[in-house]
């Protein structure tokens, strides 16, 4: 029973690597050329894709690319929300490799924003960033960030506590995408120590997709909203499956 007050919202965190495929380690090696060229099946990829982001509400995207040599110059988040049947879309370009092969993060929404601002995110190789959605007006508004942290724990801490300055002041916060780690690392207790957000109630393995053993990809939720029905879904072939989780926002916290 949802409460009268609240709004339930089914959200989506993905990322998809592109459109490429990837379907065992080796293909990292074998396949390597389809993250620089247009070519193999990416249309159908993002077709499917679109399909399951279009049963919900608000998706963040990782790995999706904003318009270079491997996409066909097509701006995947674009592409995601017009099949998806979304009104609100925006992207960040993180990381563009001479035009060939670029990745952004990505926000689909049903819901229309009242600010979106991206970041740039610390680290010791530039191109990470947060993409940083308001709904709803002042502090007590729904937030929702997406994001793609680094692989090395040093960067991820320093781009924890700059993600942490942000949704500080935010009692009805959404963190949502690829963390590159778990969510006990000792990095992660900044998040929880320094915003009102909490470590997930139990972990979802999702990569990689093929095998899943390592919950790496997440929706941290602030105590103030209520969660449930956290899963995995395939995100097409991507190396990652998707993460699904529906939340019960107050009313209040939309207008």
């Amino acid at each position: 029973m949802i409460p009268s007050d609240t709004r339930r919202l089914k959200l989506l965190s993905a990322n998809i690597q592109a459109g490429s495929s990837t379907r065992r380690y080796s293909d990292y090696v074998t396949r390597s050329w389809s993250h620089a060229l247009p070519t193999g099946n990416k249309r159908g990829s993002l077709d499917s894709i679109a399909k399951m982001a279009g049963e919900h509400d608000i998706v963040g995207l990782q790995e999706a690319d904003p318009g270079s040599l491997r996409s066909g110059f097509t701006n995947q988040t674009h592409y995601l929300a017009e099949q998806g049947r979304f009104d609100y879309w925006s992207h960040q370009p993180n990381r563009n490799v001479g035009r060939v092969a670029s990745s952004a993060n990505g926000l689909l929404s049903r819901l229309e924003p009242v600010e979106v601002s991206d970041h740039a995110l610390p680290g010791r190789i530039g191109g990470r960033g947060v993409l940083l959605a308001r709904f709803g007006d002042g502090d007590q508004g729904l937030v929702v960030a997406v994001a793609h942290l680094s692989l090395g724990s040093t960067s991820r801490r320093a781009q924890l506590a700059f993600i942490a300055e942000l949704l500080a002041e935010h009692p009805h916060a959404v963190l949502m995408g690829d963390f590159n780690c778990v969510p006990d690392r000792p990095e992660m207790e900044l998040l929880y120590d320094r915003t009102y957000l909490r470590p997930p109630a139990f972990c979802v393995p999702t990569f990689p997709s093929w095998r899943p053993q390592r919950a790496i990809d997440h929706i941290l939720v602030s105590e103030k909203l209520a969660f449930a029905d956290a899963r995995a879904i395939p995100a097409a072939f991507s190396d990652h499956l998707a993460l699904a989780m529906s939340i019960d926002v107050p009313l209040a916290a939309l207008k």
